[in-house]
């Protein structure tokens, strides 16, 4: 049984930094793509970054590119997101997801594993 397990959310002021972390298990991940998502109050759930699992391509939305970082540790089944000069418009639950077909994809929908989620709030 597949399972993603977040972790590293918090309170942070605009600025700031943080780094989840996303431990997988429950299978090989080889040739998958994981994921970062997020949902705001009121909003639908939006693709932020991904990785593919063996050549390590990423891919970045571009509200976050140059400012979030997304990488993967094979050895410790872990995916992780550092943000920074985090922004008010960042505050999300933000989730871990996880897809066996190829590439990097886009659309929550596309994603056949997803963590429990982590709340980020950033304080102006």
């Amino acid at each position: 049984q597949v399972q993603l397990v977040e972790s590293g959310g918090g309170l942070v002021q605009a600025g700031g930094s943080l780094r989840l972390s996303c431990v997988a298990s429950g299978r090989t991940f080889s040739g998958y793509a994981m994921a970062w998502f997020r949902q705001a109050p009121g909003k639908e759930r939006e693709f932020v970054a991904a990785v593919t699992w063996t050549r390590g391509n990423t891919d970045y939305a571009a509200s976050v590119r140059d400012r979030f970082t997304i990488s993967r540790d094979n050895a410790k089944n872990t995916v992780y997101l550092q943000m920074n000069t985090l922004k008010p418009e960042d505050t999300a639950v933000y989730y871990c997801a996880a897809q066996g077909r190829a590439g990097v994809l886009f659309h929550a929908q596309q994603y056949d594993y997803w963590g429990q989620g982590t709340q980020v709030t950033v304080s102006s």
